[in-house]
């Protein structure tokens, strides 16, 4: 640790000074198993999530291409497939975003706070 590591970089809500971390300090950070941990859970959760979704939106283009008749299938009044499955594309976002930000929330906040804490003296 340089000196340039103890500089006061704002403070936290006790008005005590945090660190201000060099570049190589950054570079160890990724190097340790928190940090590998953070990422692991990170794209054990992004890369099949995104995955499904990429999926779930082919297949919708597809079927609109593709499957106009299937599309077009009334399901009640002026109402068919191809609407059901167009809104379930919003629904859907909607939920993937609700669901990432509750795992955020319990699983990667608190890792990638304590790893700040670590890099930059504790917030409290």
């Amino acid at each position: 640790m340089t000196a340039a590591d103890l500089e006061p970089h704002g403070s936290d809500a006790q008005g005590a000074p945090r660190r201000t971390p060099d570049a190589q300090a950054f570079v160890d950070m990724q190097a340790t198993p928190e940090f590998q941990e953070l990422r692991r859970r990170l794209r054990t959760f992004v890369f099949p999530i995104t995955g499904f979704f990429l999926a779930w939106y082919a297949v919708y283009v597809l079927l609109a291409t593709y499957a106009a008749d299937f599309m077009a299938t009334k399901v009640f009044g002026n109402v068919n497939l191809g609407i059901i499955l167009g809104l379930g594309q919003f629904v859907s976002t909607f939920v993937i975003t609700a669901i990432y930000v509750r795992f955020a929330n319990r699983e990667l906040d608190p890792r990638a706070a304590a790893i700040r804490d670590e890099l930059e003296g504790p917030a409290a």
